[in-house]
């Protein structure tokens, strides 16, 4: 449970992009993608308490030629995120790096020399629980996005694995973290 993990001795907060800090359950490409309201106000107290934001999100729109990955980091960058992750592999392409893999995650863990048990994972999809999981990490599943359709749809692809907090949006997820 997150209560063994006290919020001064979090290293890093990992957190998708799309359904999670705003967008739906679809892709939104950088120069259309809407944060939620709170998502700014978010990032601010996080980065207040020195916490590292870092982004990880599978884009395979990047691979097809129908964004660049530069336009997200900018984006990603201009939100507030101290690194930014990006999968461009499509899903077929069997890279390491796509969630549920778990290459971001550990990427980041040496680009930033964290202990990923003292990490949060935050997203709207179990790809991103199941990865956080994998390196046990903490993982917070938001239902805003795909999920709801991730707990009551694609439950069986979970491997037996529960988040650690089910949030109805990012900003119920970081207040019980924050309260904890």
């Amino acid at each position: 449970m997150l209560s063994t993990l006290p919020l001064e001795n979090i290293q890093a907060i990992f957190i998708d992009r799309d359904g999670t800090i705003g967008g739906d359950n679809t892709v939104h490409y950088p120069g259309e993608f809407s944060l939620f309201p709170f998502t700014e106000k978010i990032i601010e107290i996080l980065k207040e308490k020195n916490i590292k934001i870092l982004s990880f999100t599978n884009q395979p729109g990047i691979s097809r030629g129908e964004a660049s990955e530069e336009d997200f980091i900018k984006e990603l960058e201009a939100f507030g995120f101290d690194g930014i992750y990006i999968c461009p592999h499509s899903h077929t392409d069997g890279c390491s790096c796509r969630k549920p893999g778990t290459g971001m995650l550990l990427k980041a863990a040496d680009d930033y020399n964290l202990d990923l048990t003292k990490c949060v994972v935050i997203g709207d999809r179990w790809t991103d629980i199941v990865a956080g999981s994998k390196v046990k990490a903490k993982t917070i599943l938001v239902q805003t996005g795909a999920g709801q359709e991730a707990l009551n749809e694609h439950r069986e692809k979970w491997e037996d694995i529960d988040p650690n907090y089910i949030a109805e949006d990012l900003n119920d997820g970081i207040n019980w973290l924050l309260n904890k």
